[in-house]
C-alpha cells in the first residue's frame, strides 16, 4: 500500500517535506545572497516541487533514478535562479545539500530499517518480519529529522568552506560531489528492483534484508566520510596556501620597508656633512646646484624622518608607512610602542603581527565617513615578563558583531589576516582579546617573553 494514498501518510509526507524545504532555504540564505521575500519564494516553490515529484513518481511508477535526477536538477535550478551569489558558489551550495539528502537519507533509512526489523524479530518473535505502514511512518520521520539536524549542524562548520573562494575552486568541489550523488542514486535504483546485496542461499528473508541494509549503511557511511574529507580537506589546503602566500608577500614588503627606512637613517646620519655642503653652495649663490643637491638627498632617503623609534627597525618602518597613509586620509594617529632590546619574538612574526593589525585598523577607519571621528591608537610595552600590544581604532561595527567577520569588498581575504595574527599568538603561548564598545574596536595581545629585559630605553 502506497504511503501517499493514506491520509496519515499524506500528512506526514507534507510535514516532513515542508520542514526540509524550510531547512534548505535557510541553509542557502546563510551562504548565498538573497532577500527574505526570495527565500520564502524559494521555500514555497521547492516544497511544491517536492510534492509534485512525489505524486508523479507514485502515480506513474517512474524509475527511481529518473525521479532522483529530476529532483536534483530542479533544486539546482531553483538555487541558481533565486539567489544572487556567483553561479559556481550557488551550484556548490546546492550540491552539498543534495549530497546530504541523498547520503544521509540513504544511511538513515537503512539504519532505522535494521533497528525495526531486529525489534520485530527479537521482541515480537516474527521469523521473517517485514516493515509495515506504521513502521514506515516512524522511519520516515526519523530520517527527515536526522537529515534536518545534519543540515543545521553543517551550517555551523561550512562558513569557511563557502566564503571567500575563487570561482574555479567552487567548481572543483562541485563535480566530485555530484558524481558521488549519481553513484548513490544508481545504488538506490538497484534497490528498488529487489534486494541489492544478497547473503547465503540458506538465509531467509529476514537475514537478507538485514544484510542488504547493513551493506547500504556501510556504502553511504563511506561516501559521507569521503565527501567530508574531500570538502574540508580541500578547504584546509586552500586556507594554508593563502596564508602562506600572504605571509611571504608580507615578509618581502616589510624587508623592502626596512631597507627604505635604513636609507633614510643613513641620510640623517650624514646630515651634518650635507649641511656643510649646502652652506658652501649657498655662499657661492649657486642655486641650481643647491636644488640638484637637495633632490639627490630626497631621492637617496626616499622617506621623511619619522617619529617612530620602537627599538626595531622593521616595526619602525611599518609604523611610519601606516602613519603616512593615515595622515593622507585624515585619520588621527597616535602610537607609543617600545620593543624590548632582547625581544624573544621573531622579527618576521612581529612583521605579521603589526602589519595585519595596522592594515585592519586603517581599513576600518576608511569605511567611515570623513565627517566622523576617525582615529588609530597603538600602544606596545613590556608588562612584567610579557609584551602587551593594544590597537584601538574607530569602527562602524555594532557591539554585538561576531568577532572575525569581514566587510571587505574582496572576500578572498576573509579571515586570513586575523588567522595570521592568531597563529603568532598561538606560537608564543599568548592570549588575544577583541571587543567593540561605543564604535571603538579594541584588540589586545599579550605575548610571554623569554629573558624579558626590563630596561625599556628607546633606540634613537
Amino acid at each position: 500500500m502506497s504511503l501517499v494514498t493514506i491520509p496519515w501518510g499524506v500528512l506526514i509526507s507534507v510535514s516532513c517535506c515542508l520542514a526540509y524545504a524550510i531547512a534548505a532555504g535557510r541553509f542557502c540564505n546563510q551562504f548565498l545572497e538573497t532577500s527574505k521575500a526570495k527565500e520564502k519564494l524559494f521555500i514555497f516553490i521547492y516544497f511544491s516541487g517536492i510534492m509534485a515529484f512525489m505524486a508523479v513518481y507514485e502515480h506513474y511508477k517512474l524509475p527511481y533514478i529518473l525521479y532522483g535526477l529530476s529532483e536534483h536538477l530542479f533544486f539546482l535550478g531553483m538555487t541558481a535562479l533565486l539567489f544572487l551569489s556567483e553561479m559556481e558558489k550557488k551550484l556548490l551550495t546546492a550540491s552539498i545539500l543534495i549530497a546530504v539528502r541523498t547520503l544521509v537519507w540513504g544511511f538513515c533509512q537503512s539504519f532505522f530499517s535494521c533497528i525495526v526489523l531486529v525489534i520485530l524479530h527479537v521482541v515480537k518473535g516474527e521469523m521473517e518480519p517485514f516493515i509495515g505502514i506504521w513502521e514506515e511512518y516512524v522511519i520516515i520521520c526519523l530520517t527527515f529529522a536526522t537529515g534536518i539536524w545534519v543540515i543545521g549542524l553543517l551550517s555551523k562548520y561550512l562558513k569557511s568552506v563557502l566564503d571567500g573562494k575563487m570561482k574555479r575552486w567552487y567548481a572543483l568541489l562541485t563535480a566530485p560531489l555530484l558524481a558521488i550523488v549519481m553513484i548513490a542514486d544508481m545504488s538506490g535504483w538497484g534497490a528498488t528492483y529487489g534486494i541489492m546485496v544478497r547473503g547465503r542461499d540458506e538465509w531467509n528473508l529476514y537475514y537478507n534484508q538485514i544484510f542488504s541494509h547493513v551493506g547500504n549503511c556501510v556504502f553511504t557511511a563511506l561516501s559521507m566520510f569521503a565527501v567530508g574529507f574531500y570538502v574540508f580537506g580541500m578547504n584546509k589546503i586552500y586556507v594554508e596556501q593563502k596564508k602562506m602566500g600572504q605571509y611571504q608577500s608580507q615578509i618581502a614588503a616589510y624587508k623592502m620597508l626596512e631597507e627604505q627606512y635604513g636609507r633614510m637613517e643613513r641620510l640623517r646620519h650624514d646630515m651634518k656633512n650635507h649641511i656643510i655642503g649646502l652652506q658652501g653652495l649657498l655662499a657661492d649663490r649657486d642655486m641650481e646646484k643647491m636644488d640638484q643637491y637637495l633632490r639627490q638627498m630626497q631621492k637617496a632617503g626616499d622617506m621623511e624622518p619619522g617619529e617612530e623609534a620602537t627599538g626595531n627597525k622593521v616595526v619602525d618602518a611599518l609604523l611610519y608607512q601606516n602613519r603616512k597613509q593615515a595622515e593622507k586620509k585624515k585619520i588621527l594617529w597616535e602610537s607609543h610602542v617600545q620593543i624590548p632590546k632582547s625581544c624573544s619574538i621573531d622579527e618576521m612574526d612581529l612583521c605579521v603581527l603589526f602589519g595585519n593589525l595596522l592594515d585592519n585598523a586603517l581599513e576600518a577607519c576608511e569605511r567611515l565617513p570623513e565627517n566622523e571621528k576617525r582615529f588609530i591608537n597603538i600602544q606596545g610595552q613590556l608588562v612584567k615578563r610579557c609584551f602587551l600590544l593594544e590597537v584601538k581604532n574607530s569602527s562602524g561595527l555594532p557591539e554585538a558583531v561576531k568577532m572575525g567577520t569581514t566587510r571587505k569588498e574582496n572576500p578572498d581575504q576573509h579571515g586570513i589576516g586575523l588567522g595570521n595574527i592568531k597563529d603568532v599568538v598561538r606560537k608564543y603561548g599568548g592570549v588575544m582579546d577583541m571587543e567593540v564598545k561605543k564604535n571603538v574596536f579594541l584588540i589586545s595581545i599579550l605575548l610571554p617573553l623569554k629573558n624579558a629585559v626590563h630596561d625599556m630605553e628607546q633606540t634613537v
